[in-house]
């Protein structure tokens, strides 16, 4: 049987099955990489593939981030592979990116209120709210690079990797990075943040992929995930937050209450709990 397959973010066939299975064999093909024969509806990972599935070890699904055109194929009086269809993992991917943020802000404000900072005046300075992030994405390169995944990803069970299932070279990493940092989260600078993300998207949604991969030539693949992940990411997301909160809503609301005054006296009646500030 002939097959097609995506490689390197080309399309490559028509490829003979027994080829196929020596490629397998000498692990120049992972199993997430997409391929099509004729009669399937659309791309599929290769290990969902019956010719090809006593060739693996355990299921994934994939997201494919490669941009095949659609004249390719799948049209009417043609013959050949349809359009690859992507599927993003859009709201796994951005759960477990926050959960990666959240965490790391409430480390950050933790330690910061633990060394004596003004927390305050931290929060009131556009420049260090500007670049917040900024350590944990250096972090986030390295991970990607060594290990391709972050604990968010990693409780999600997703994994950024190149199409040949290798992990994204250190430069690649930084790139990545740098992209989600800015034009998907614009900095997490408060109303930016939210502007990017809607931006983000829908961008995905059409395109099949956000930009950073797609200019990046990467691809997101993904294990199903287990009650136990599930778990630990809900409580883990619950005690950054609470970290984060412990730490800065008694600043907020104190400039809430300065702004409005009228607040101040509903507060007072049930006054919040917090930390003692360090001088």
């Amino acid at each position: 049987m002939d097959l097609w397959i995506i490689q390197n973010g080309e399309k490559i066939g028509p490829i003979h099955d027994f080829d196929i299975r020596k490629k397998i064999e000498q692990g120049e093909l992972p199993s997430s990489t997409p391929a099509w024969h004729e009669g399937l509806p659309a791309w599929k990972p290769l290990i969902e593939i019956s010719l090809f599935e006593r060739e693996f070890d355990r299921p994934i699904e994939v997201a494919v981030t490669s941009e095949v055109s659609a004249d390719d194929g799948g049209g009417p009086g043609r013959v050949g592979p349809p359009p690859l269809v992507a599927s993003a993992f859009l709201v796994r991917r951005f759960w477990a990116r926050w959960l990666d943020l959240y965490t790391f802000a409430g480390v950050w404000w933790f330690l910061l209120w633990a060394v004596g900072r003004d927390i305050g005046a931290t929060l009131n300075n556009p420049w260090s709210m500007l670049f917040l992030y900024v350590p944990w994405f250096v972090l986030e390169c390295f991970l990607l690079h060594r290990f391709g995944t972050t604990p968010g990803k990693w409780l999600l069970g997703l994994k950024v990797v190149n199409h040949d299932g290798s992990f994204l070279c250190l430069a690649d990493a930084t790139r990545r990075s740098a992209r989600v940092l800015s034009i998907g989260l614009g900095f997490g600078w408060g109303p930016l943040t939210l502007i990017c993300q809607s931006m983000a998207f829908f961008n995905a949604r059409r395109q099949g992929s956000p930009l950073w991969d797609l200019a990046g030539g990467h691809c997101v693949i993904a294990v199903p995930l287990n009650p136990l992940r599930i778990a630990a990411y809900v409580f883990l997301l619950f005690a950054a937050l609470q970290l984060q909160m412990i730490v800065v809503a008694p600043y907020v609301l104190e400039a809430a209450t300065q702004m409005f005054p009228s607040l101040k006296e509903v507060l007072e009646q049930s006054p919040p709990w917090h930390l003692p500030k360090r001088s």
